[in-house]
């Protein structure tokens, strides 16, 4: 049996097609989001976090020898230069009233809120993710209200898609336990206790206030 030092997207994949499983039945094999599966297709040099890091060993290690086989050829270095990919998020403001939706990410030990943001896959659109991947983490159902740009992550380097988004229906709750660890409505005035402002995208700012 191969023993991988470091996981990260490129063999985590791997694992995955050893498995034959879809990005969905890969997500409930593991017991993680299918987002986080996604993301792995999206960035294959990405590093996962060291409690992923453990999930995916356990997973390779009581696999079937047969899996662990085809693990090991598919995990292989690929032949030639590798091919860059871009990689695209949407972010999505949802304001309820007087209110905007946030989730805290895991960050090491520290606490990191964000606005609700998902990766769009070949093939997908930043609207629809914005609004997918809202339901998909926070269980509350939004739409777009308004495009406020777009820009390279200072922090990340992807191409973020920004969306002004309404308040449906839904309880705000935490449904992805892996990735995040909370999710509040935030009052729009205290906005800068959860998100420093200059880390805050500026339409984002000029859309809240004008709201």
């Amino acid at each position: 049996m191969d023993v991988i030092d470091v996981w990260n997207g490129r063999n985590a994949c791997a694992l995955q097609l050893a498995f034959r499983m879809t990005n969905e039945a890969f997500a409930a094999h593991l017991g993680v989001a299918v987002r986080t599966v996604a993301k792995w297709h999206a960035a294959p040099d990405a590093v996962p976090r060291s409690d992923m890091q453990q999930i995916l060993d356990v997973a390779y290690e009581r696999a079937e020898a047969r899996v662990q086989r085809r693990f090991s050829l598919l995990s292989r270095p690929p032949e030639g230069p590798a091919q860059a990919q871009a990689l695209r998020v949407a972010i999505a403001v949802v304001m309820r009233a007087d209110e905007v939706l946030l989730v805290c990410r895991r960050d090491g030990g520290a606490l990191d809120w964000q606005f609700p943001a998902g990766m769009v896959k070949p093939g997908g659109t930043p609207e629809a993710v914005a609004v997918q991947e809202t339901h998909a983490e926070t269980g509350v159902h939004c739409t777009i209200r308004q495009h406020l740009g777009e820009r390279l992550h200072p922090v990340t380097g992807v191409l973020a898609h920004y969306y002004l988004c309404d308040y449906l229906a839904g309880d705000a709750t935490n449904r992805d336990l892996v990735e995040n660890i909370d999710v509040t409505w935030a009052p729009r005035s205290a906005l800068s206790r959860f998100i420093p402002t200059e880390k805050i995208y500026p339409p984002i700012l000029s859309a809240l206030e004008d709201a």
